[in-house]
């Protein structure tokens, strides 16, 4: 179901993608060691909170938020990553399978500058699949506001 709705949002948006079905992982570097790339090419979708607000923040998995870039590009003094719950209600999606593409509510995204100029590797709204898309695009796609959000 969560595929479905991925690849029908790629669609209306003229955007490329490529599902691919990969084995559970149970860390970041295993996915990586998976699907045979970088840390830094598997992109985390996390939601955040601010006030009443949500915004999908896409992370290079070799990096973490930074609370303070994020609040200021966001024009805001208070963010949060919010349970799982939220974060479902939000987008539709269980955490590990969050992608911009899809989600039941229209968010805005914010994706770190550090993501462009590469392809890379998403959840896909379902557990056991991956999301492989050229970063730039997606970002055009989405109309995602860039900026530099995340430390190592």
């Amino acid at each position: 179901m969560g595929r479905e709705r991925v690849l029908q949002d790629a669609g209306r948006r003229g955007l490329t993608v490529e599902l691919v079905e990969r084995p559970a992982a149970g860390s970041l570097q295993e996915a990586a060691a998976l699907l045979g790339v970088p840390p830094a090419d598997i992109v985390k979708t996390l939601v955040v909170q601010h006030g009443d607000a949500f915004v999908l923040v896409l992370v290079p998995g070799d990096r973490q938020i930074s609370w303070p870039l994020l609040r200021t590009a966001l024009g805001v003094n208070r963010a949060r990553m919010p349970d799982a719950d939220a974060a479902f209600a939000a987008t539709g999606y269980e955490r590990g399978t969050i992608t911009p593409l899809g989600t039941t509510t229209a968010l805005p995204v914010v994706a770190d500058a550090s993501v462009l100029g590469r392809r890379i590797a998403l959840g896909a709204g379902e557990h056991g699949w991956s999301l492989w898309v050229d970063a730039d695009a997606l970002v055009a796609a989405l109309d995602a506001q860039v900026a530099d959000v995340t430390t190592t």
